[in-house]
């Protein structure tokens, strides 16, 4: 589903952020999310696991997804890039999502997240052992929050 115009678009709008996420992630669980030593843009966009991140504005947007989190929203990059966070899950979970967020806030990290998503076609699956974290910098300002997962089961 996602090709090269996605990986254009989405490598563009997270800029600088790439290390970002993949540094905050070390720093908070002391785990690499990508293998050391490879091109960092190719390893997060081919990982083997989902990989999403949204900034900071009131109602976050995303600002990167990896080609497998395309492919599991269902969605082409440009899209989500213009799509708040919180429309990924669905309208009853979204409390739950919004006391997620605010664990995440208060502790940096949580890596036992379980929830129910919806992709863009409206196809209903459970995100399981999801890792979320904030994407903080090394003068600690908060840039955001990302999350991965590898386990899902189709609802």
């Amino acid at each position: 589903m996602s090709g090269v115009a996605d990986r254009v678009l989405v490598d563009a709008s997270a800029g600088g952020r790439l290390a970002l996420i993949t540094e905050s992630f070390l720093r908070l669980t002391g785990r690499p999310l990508v293998p050391d030593g490879t091109d960092l843009a190719s390893a997060l966009w081919q990982a083997p696991r989902v990989v999403l991140a949204h900034g900071t504005e009131p109602d976050p947007i995303f600002f990167y997804a990896n080609r497998l989190a395309l492919d599991r929203f269902e969605i082409a990059a440009d899209a989500l890039l213009r799509m708040p966070s919180h429309l990924s899950a669905e309208a009853l979970l979204r409390d739950e999502r919004a006391a997620l967020l605010a664990r995440v806030a208060r502790d940096g990290f949580i890596d036992d997240y379980a929830g129910i998503r919806v992709s863009a076609k409206g196809r209903r699956f459970r995100i399981e052992q999801a890792v979320v974290w904030n994407l903080i910098d090394a003068m600690s300002v908060c840039h955001g929050q990302a999350a991965t997962f590898e386990h899902w089961t189709e609802l």
